[in-house]
């Protein structure tokens, strides 16, 4: 994630709720989740390149050294409440000069 602001034009959260970036085409933007064994929510309101295709999730973690003492790890979640393909796709619609959106708008489209 790059910059203090989300795809979907928000602030990154890193309070209650924290933000999240992941292939919309997976967890569409609004998905809110926990990982298992931790108290935070997160919701997805950001995507990146390098996520997508990937079954991958990015946390948002407000500084280098949260970030690396985080690092990469294989967790499990629980979806607390699925986001929106549709909200998804009305983000994503205006910006298709990128191969990665170009990636998630398609197969948002031929799965529904």
């Amino acid at each position: 994630m790059y910059g203090a602001k989300t795809a979907v034009g928000t602030q990154l959260k890193y309070g209650n709720v924290r933000s999240a970036a992941a292939d919309w085409s997976v967890y569409p933007v609004g998905t809110i989740f926990q990982i298992e064994g931790l108290p935070y929510v997160y919701q997805v309101d950001d995507y990146g390149s390098a996520l997508v295709g990937t079954n991958t999730i990015d946390l948002y973690k407000p500084d280098k050294a949260t970030m690396k003492a985080w690092g990469v790890r294989n967790v499990n979640i629980r979806v607390l409440k699925w986001g929106s393909f549709s909200k998804s796709l009305s983000i994503m619609k205006p910006r298709t000069a990128y191969p990665h959106i170009r990636k998630m708008v398609a197969r948002i489209e031929s799965s529904s």
